[in-house]
């Protein structure tokens, strides 16, 4: 992790530059970001309000939801093809080509977080309140990225090689979507299964998330560890899977 220091000039630059391609020369620039998980928002609400109306604030809970698994679908799609869509700075430049998934998935980060901040406003104007708790969603996020970042390395490093792998993601995607408490209460699952539902550190995130958003509780310390804990293993796999096929990245590409 030390190229981070010394690249991190270069760093700022891919990441000034990934989000000025995300937003200059839209008519509304980042809004756009918002419009996609408003329209989700409203038609899962219309579709499910009446399942699952056991939430007193449907809205919230389902917007926090979106927020977050925004993150991880999109940052994780964008990254993977880090290395393949800047190819020219892997075969003609040396540097850690850690450094391209790095600052892809530090753009969606950033995306991520301004979208959170659209959050916070919604929660006073919906009745929801603001609990001295908020103060716990920038380190929340900062596992979360660790996830993500994980992720992140271990499929940029394989799509150079299969490029069929964003097809399959979308689809992984889909699923991972409705196995997550996104639009359903975690009551919803059955008992018997709740320990293996459990293990995704993904739906602990978002429990974690409406925990300090919208119900003012502090996360346990075993929903932390947990996070930390495939945080950690994610990066070191997704390190160290890298770095080997990384070898032969300037060959493929």
């Amino acid at each position: 992790m030390m190229y981070i220091f010394e690249y991190n000039e270069l760093i700022r630059n891919l990441v000034i530059s990934d989000l000025k391609t995300k937003y200059t020369g839209s008519l509304l620039g980042f809004a756009w970001s918002m419009v996609n998980p408003l329209l989700m928002m409203l038609v899962l609400y219309f579709v499910f309000s009446n399942i699952f109306n056991s939430n007193e604030n449907f809205v919230l809970y389902l917007l926090t939801g979106i927020f977050a698994w925004r993150f991880f679908a999109n940052g994780t799609t964008s990254a993977m093809g880090s290395i393949v869509g800047k190819s020219s700075l892997v075969t003609k430049i040396f540097i850690p080509r850690e450094i391209l998934t790095l600052s892809n998935t530090l753009s969606s980060f950033i995306s991520s977080i301004l979208e959170f901040l659209v959050l916070i406003p919604l929660l006073i104007i919906l009745g929801a309140g603001i609990s001295v708790t908020i103060l716990l969603v920038p380190f929340i996020h900062i596992l979360y990225f660790m996830i993500v970042y994980g992720t992140s390395l271990i499929l940029a490093s394989l799509y150079v090689y299969y490029r069929d792998l964003n097809q399959i993601w979308d689809v992984v995607l889909q699923v991972g979507f409705f196995l997550s408490p996104i639009v359903y209460p975690l009551s919803f699952i059955p008992e018997k299964y709740e320990f293996y539902y459990m293990l995704n550190p993904i739906t602990r995130l978002i429990i974690m998330y409406r925990d300090v958003l919208l119900e003012g509780i502090i996360p346990s310390i075993s929903d932390f560890g947990i996070v930390i804990t495939f945080g950690l293993m994610l990066f070191f796999i997704g390190t160290l899977l890298f770095k080997k096929l990384s070898r032969r990245f300037a060959e493929e590409l």
